[in-house]
């Protein structure tokens, strides 16, 4: 008792030297809610360190942050575009519940979705200090769902007068060395951001910090000392193989391909390219991970990483080549597998988990891991559970929506995708990883594949929006419908 009087006495006159402002204590880490720090990389795929995508991508930033915590082998986005995708992360609700399947509208377009605070606003109203700068959400929406949005300092940008490339499409559809110095791009400003914001966090309240980077994202745009990291010659290529299509519908060719606007894999090869895309695509995932090493630098050197939740994820993958098409917009691995990864106090180090695992599963594995309540019915599922053990019971599939009756299931070892003319695709990809052999009609896998069935959504909202590019897709793939839709 006498040594507890005379350290309060010490505490005390310790205080009266200081200036008044100063005088606050800091709450010992286990009085007050973890903070959570949020990464958020723009079409970044599985061509990262760990994941294993492919042998010459350079992470070693977003490696050391799996090293001390939880990497998600098996995670996969609601869909593959940025804007529903992201929609599904800030509000745990899939496509087929809100209507939002495509570049737009926004959710708050939605009478469903609209219902659920976004997770920010809601850790807002819960206590915690929130605030963000680039991408979190889908363009200017980021003013409306993320509180005290700092801007996106640029977004694609920026972009030179004219293009690099001869591709005559659209004009985000651009690769090379550009532009000169790292600081005129929008992911250097949005660290800066990030790590003048860490340093400033106030120690006494909680807070939830969200950096969104752009790249990988075309413009694959790259300063050129992060090209020079992989010489031209030395580029491997994605494995492809020429029947690769011939095991499938029509209409999932038609739904991958027609109405795009990125390059078809024809006009890459033919015009001697696909190495100057794999090249400044590992260069700008290189370069965004150069951008995350200094973000996390900061939170080490802020003294709050022991009481920081991190969550890294991507907003869906990337075709460069695989499967004969580029960029997202398909059911298949390369679309929908997405890096993330989950650190911070209570959570295993240096694991991984082969669990299927969804973008929708953030906001509720925040709330447990923090010890607040959900504001409604989440459709995702909280991940502390593999947190604590990577290899717990877990009987959920990851589910991804390209559209009303376009979806894929995937377990932990294989991918059924249904498509809205019925058709169907099955892989085991602990034996085709490249998916290459359609295995529905496989007879001795016929219970399996109905298993993965029942996993499948039974109502579709109506189609949300018009005009986008995914609209556009969607809508050409139609006129391949030969059979009952309702299939």
């Amino acid at each position: 008792m006498i040594a507890r009087l005379l350290a309060y006495l010490a505490f005390s006159v310790g205080l009266t030297t200081l200036p008044a402002q100063e005088r606050k204590p800091t709450l010992p880490a286990q009085e007050r809610k973890p903070n959570i720090l949020i990464i958020s990389i723009d079409d970044l795929n599985d061509w990262v360190g760990g994941f294993a995508g492919h042998p010459q991508a350079l992470t070693p930033n977003i490696d050391r942050l799996a090293a001390r915590g939880l990497r998600f082998n098996n995670a996969h986005c609601q869909s593959p575009v940025c804007n529903p995708s992201r929609g599904s992360l800030g509000v745990s609700l899939y496509p087929n519940t809100t209507g939002i399947y495509f570049l737009n509208p926004d959710i708050s377009k939605s009478k469903i979705a609209s219902k659920i605070p976004t997770f920010p606003h809601y850790f807002q109203k819960q206590g915690y200090a929130v605030s963000g700068a680039g991408k979190l959400f889908h363009g200017e929406s980021n003013k409306q769902h993320l509180p005290n949005w700092a801007g996106s300092f640029g977004g694609m940008g920026p972009l030179p007068k004219e293009k690099l490339t001869s591709f005559p499409g659209h004009p985000l559809w651009d690769w090379g060395a550009y532009p000169e110095r790292d600081e005129r791009t929008p992911d250097y400003k949005v660290a800066s951001w990030g790590v003048e914001a860490l340093r400033k966090a106030d120690k006494n309240k909680p807070f939830m910090i969200v950096t969104g980077f752009y790249r990988p994202h075309v413009p694959q745009y790259a300063p050129q000392h992060w090209l020079d990291k992989f010489p031209l010659e030395s580029i491997q290529l994605p494995d492809v193989v020429a029947d690769d299509l011939e095991d499938i519908s029509p209409y999932a060719t038609s739904l991958t391909r027609d109405r795009h606007v990125a390059p078809t894999h024809d006009w890459v090869v033919e015009n001697k390219e696909w190495k100057n895309l794999v090249r400044t695509y590992l260069a700008c995932v290189a370069f965004v991970d150069h951008q995350v090493g200094r973000v996390l630098d900061a939170l080490d050197e802020s003294s709050q990483t022991d009481n920081t939740i991190i969550v890294l994820f991507s907003d869906h993958g990337f075709h460069l080549g695989e499967k004969q098409r580029w960029a997202k917009r398909s059911l298949w691995e390369d679309s929908t597998r997405i890096p993330l990864i989950i650190a911070g106090p209570g959570i295993v180090q240096g694991e991984v988990s082969n669990k299927p695992a969804e973008l929708i599963d953030i906001y509720p594995t925040l709330l447990e891991l923090t010890g607040l309540k959900p504001p409604a019915k989440l459709e995702g599922d909280s991940l502390v559970p593999l947190l604590k053990n990577p290899k717990a019971e877990w009987p959920h599939m990851a589910r991804t929506e390209f559209g009303p009756k376009n979806y894929a299931i995937r377990s932990e070892r294989y991918r059924y995708i249904h498509y809205a003319d019925g058709s169907e695709e099955f892989y085991d990809l602990s034996k085709d990883r490249h998916e290459w052999n359609n295995q529905i009609n496989n007879k001795e896998l016929a219970a399996i594949i109905e298993g993965h069935r029942k996993h499948a959504p039974t109502q579709f909202h109506e189609v949300l929006g018009k005009q986008s590019t995914g609209h556009k897709a969607f809508d050409a793939a139609s006129g391949f419908i030969t059979i009952d839709p309702a299939h």
